[in-house]
């Protein structure tokens, strides 16, 4: 414990600089285009607004015990949270969120951001204290330029990778300590620590930190043979005690996950032979959407350490070809498909490509380590060259990219790059003719490093600010107290479970942070069947079910799903809504005709047939068989064309396509039609074609009231209103975000309401009000006869269920949802969760973290005998 007070004491301003200097500089450049604590400004870019802001919202939730860790109903139906957790919000970081309120989560991000990113600095500085022979501010220099490299601030909005960034170098750092001292503790803690924090990562650091062991094993296989048994050891206990949260995560993967991508070509999109070079110029940022090239410049001056290890003779030649095989991988992964894809777990990542490209970027500083410290004042010529050399490469790329390509390198970038360079070589000229002090060269070169720095990140943001840009702090927190305070309304007034839906929403995920159960989620973590069957009763959630959308459905699926509650900021003409409160923008809308959480019905009713691509016949199929009904629901009426703006239309009976005639400009067309009484009346809009869609969205002008959607993620049913006489109406669609655009056959489809009213009174006669805790659901209810129980839960592996105290089976109807066959009489019924393979999960870390202890403690020999025996520091 002395030991430890006396290293701190003496290095605390090391320290405190490689934590320090990357949490300010990037401070200072988000303070530049106006991010700060409380800005107008937020830094929730892309999936920060819409996911993490609202993920860690629900943490925070949990941690006050509003829900589950294990289990959350607000997470759209409901979801395995833990499953959420491995994958968006582990890590001992998350936990901070705590002292933010919910409504000022886009601080908690800015914060956590910072913090992560100053960690990873300093986590490096620990790494280069004790690996590089190198001058103490040499260690600050090199933990700044990894903290801020490309890939961790190209991709700060995806703020659950820079936990794996802080691992990186503590586990390489502990295969160093295990294979020279026998210590395995460092290597243990870390490996546990980030497969805990991100099982996605820590796969990707988990596959390079084995290459690296290899390489170091085959280095000096004489003396380094002995750990690999220890090695081995330590991996696998750290990988079992991480088993508490990794498998769960893995046995839902392999039921919601989605499907390995096939390999249909060799070589990757967009990537091209200049892309090492143009990437590792200061701030060159092309894209973190579709079609972009690797993040990899951590800094030049690693580059040119990095080179310089290369040809410097101190460094064994078989040393530098097993580093140079290691490079060899990673650079043959940005270009041949199938390993690009083994990387990144066989699975094509939704934009933000080649994920590990940040494996690139550590090697190139971890040899920029090994080659300064071989650095001599008599080298400096050498140093010279090869900065020179950079200087040549990067003109001669700049000369020989086409017209057309690496657009996005901008000629200041090109400038700036060769100025930093001549800026080192000055540095390291006047440093070796003892132009300047120790201490003057010190400072000068620690300058010229975070100036370097501060640029680049200076590049990556405002790259993020035109990609995906930051958006308004008020987009979040001005509708939270109104939602909030509706939202806590309903809670007071319902003791059984209940859904509710936001027709304004602030994002798809707003049920996570609000406390709500729902419809819409956006996530990587989803149950798979549930949505997929949704989406054939007119939900839409297309393809891998990341999306799924509530807006634009028929009020039988209102029903059924037990939507109470509507939240809108306009008035809402639904048939059985009634408002019944106001605060602010919003009005609260309550369902007279919503289902409870499970209801009784015939046991046929699992067989019942519903064809694909028809939802209004699913639809209908579904609600008759568990009512008992046979009644028609909807009809079809023509559309009457009143006029077009700034749209040509071309009809051939089947589809319909709108083109526009002005650039930039809504395509709009106008129809009207006559609805007959007691009717919802709704748009059909189908596209012809999803993929020509990209962002498009279509606003509905009815009845003074207007009504945005984005086409290619939300239902095809825009509600029209309800008429209880004969009425003629007429509205206007409203196009943008594409010249054209295809639609088949757009009709108004109608509901009869007399139908409605008769199967959703008869399911209620038939509901199972069942009141949910944290991870269960309790209720009572009487069988006239042996009959089916279908609840609106998602099937999971994880449910059980009691009835009158015993365990019964349970069945996935229409492999979507919970159900169980009940006999007749009164009985009371108890549905649990419990994440699959937890228990086994918490046997293992238990276990792994027992076993550790007695192999470590084993150990202590060796290593004692060890430390009497060699001066090496590490």
């Amino acid at each position: 414990m002395q030991q430890v007070k006396s290293f701190l004491k003496e290095n605390r301003l090391l320290m405190l600089a490689s934590f320090g200097l990357p949490f300010f500089i990037l401070a200072f450049i988000y303070l530049t285009i106006g991010i700060y604590p409380g800005s107008s400004r937020s830094i929730l870019a892309s999936d920060a607004f819409s996911q993490f802001s609202n993920f860690h919202a629900s943490f925070r939730n949990a941690m006050l015990g509003k829900q589950s860790f294990l289990y959350s109903w607000h997470t759209s139906l409901g979801l395995n949270y833990l499953s959420l957790i491995s994958y968006y919000l582990g890590g001992i970081f998350t936990p901070l969120v705590l002292f933010f309120p919910n409504q000022l989560m886009p601080d908690a991000l800015y914060f956590l951001t910072l913090l992560k990113v100053g960690s990873a600095g300093l986590a490096f500085w620990f790494y280069a204290k004790h690996t590089f022979k190198l001058d103490k501010w040499a260690h600050v220099a090199l933990a700044t330029t990894y903290a801020l490299m490309s890939f961790i601030v190209a991709h700060s909005e995806i703020i659950m990778w820079i936990d794996a960034l802080v691992y990186l170098p503590l586990i390489i750092w502990g295969i160093d300590r295990l294979i020279l001292l026998k210590k395995p503790r460092l290597l243990f803690f870390s490996y546990l620590l980030l497969f805990i924090s991100s099982f996605y990562m820590g796969f990707m650091i988990g596959i390079f930190s084995v290459l690296y062991f290899l390489v170091r094993l085959i280095g000096n296989f004489k003396k380094n043979k002995n750990a690999i048994l220890p090695y081995g050891i330590t991996s696998l206990l750290a990988g079992g005690a991480a088993m508490i949260i990794i498998l769960p995560a893995v046995l839902d993967l392999r039921t919601n996950g989605e499907e390995l991508t096939q390999i249909t070509q060799l070589k990757t999109e967009a990537t091209s032979f200049l892309d090492i070079i143009m990437k590792n110029m200061i701030g060159v940022y092309d894209t973190t959407k579709y079609g972009s090239i690797p993040f990899i410049y951590i800094g030049l001056l690693p580059l040119a350490f990095c080179l310089f290890y290369f040809v410097t003779k101190a460094v064994a030649r078989k040393e530098k070809i097993l580093f140079a095989a290691l490079f060899a991988i990673l650079i043959a992964s940005f270009y041949l498909v199938p390993l690009n894809l083994f990387w990144q777990g066989m699975h094509a990542p939704n934009m933000f490509l080649f994920r590990y490209a940040y494996l690139f970027s550590f090697l190139v500083i971890m040899l920029a380590g090994y080659g300064w410290e071989q650095f001599k004042v008599q080298h400096w010529p050498k140093l010279v060259a090869i900065m020179i050399g950079l200087m040549l490469v990067f003109c001669l790329a700049m000369g020989l990219r086409g017209d057309h390509e690496y657009t996005y390198v901008k000629f200041g970038s090109f400038v700036l790059t060769i100025c930093f360079l001549l800026l080192y070589i000055l540095v390291f000229t006047f440093t070796a003719k003892n132009s300047f002090t120790k201490k003057t060269a010190r400072i000068l070169l620690l300058a010229v490093v975070c100036s370097e720095a501060a640029i680049n990140t200076n590049g990556m943001v405002h790259g993020i600010l035109n990609d995906w840009n930051y958006a308004s702090r008020s987009l979040y927190t001005e509708p939270y107290p109104a939602i909030k305070n509706l939202v806590d309304q309903t809670k007071a007034a319902n003791k059984t479970f209940y859904r509710l839906e936001n027709l304004d929403p602030v994002s798809s995920n707003d049920s996570f942070n609000y406390g709500y159960s729902g419809i819409s989620m956006f996530s990587s973590i989803r149950n798979r069947h549930s949505s997929s069957y949704l989406d054939q009763l007119g939900f839409r959630s297309r393809g891998t079910n990341l999306n799924i959308r509530y807006t634009n459905n028929t009020l039988l699926m209102d029903g059924l799903t037990g939507i109470k509650y509507n939240l809108t900021k306009t008035p809402l003409n639904k048939f059985g809504f009634k408002e019944k409160a106001k605060n602010a923008d919003y009005q609260l809308y309550e369902n007279d005709y919503a289902l409870p959480l499970a209801f009784l019905t015939d046991n046929t009713a699992a067989k019942i047939v519903q064809p694909p691509n028809d939802n209004l016949t699913s639809q209908t199929n579904l609600v008759n068989k568990l009512s008992g009904n046979n009644l028609r629901y909807f009809d079809f009426l023509p559309l009457s064309l009143v006029k077009t703006d700034n749209a040509t239309v071309t009809d051939n009976g089947n589809f319909l396509r709108l083109t526009e005639q002005k650039a930039n400009l809504a395509k709009d067309i106008t129809w009207s039609v006559t609805i007959p009484a007691h009717q919802q009346a709704y748009l059909s809009l189908y596209p012809e074609d999803f993929a020509e869609l990209e962002s498009s969205t279509v606003t509905i002008l009815i009845n003074g009231q207007k009504r945005k959607t984005q086409i290619n993620i939300s239902g095809q049913y825009y509600d029209l209103g309800y008429y209880d006489k004969e009425t003629i109406i007429t509205f206007t669609a409203s196009f943008y975000g594409t010249k054209s655009i295809g639609l088949q056959n757009p009709q108004v489809v109608t509901l009869d309401t007399t139908a409605y009213t008769t199967a959703m009174k008869q399911l209620q006669a038939n509901g199972v009000p069942l009141k949910t805790g944290n991870r269960s659901a309790t209720g009572n209810f009487t069988a006239t006869s042996d009959q089916l129980l279908v609840t609106m839960i998602p099937f999971d592996k994880g449910w059980q269920v009691k009835i009158d105290g015993k365990k019964v089976p349970v069945t996935a109807f229409q492999d979507a949802f919970v159900s169980v066959k009940v006999k007749q009489g009164s009985h009371t019924i108890t549905l649990s969760y419990l994440p699959p393979g937890f228990i086994l999960g918490v046997v293992l870390f238990i276990t792994c973290l027992i076993l550790f202890y007695f192999f470590d403690r084993f150990y202590k020999e060796k290593r004692n005998k060890l430390a009497q025996s060699t001066s090496i520091k590490i």
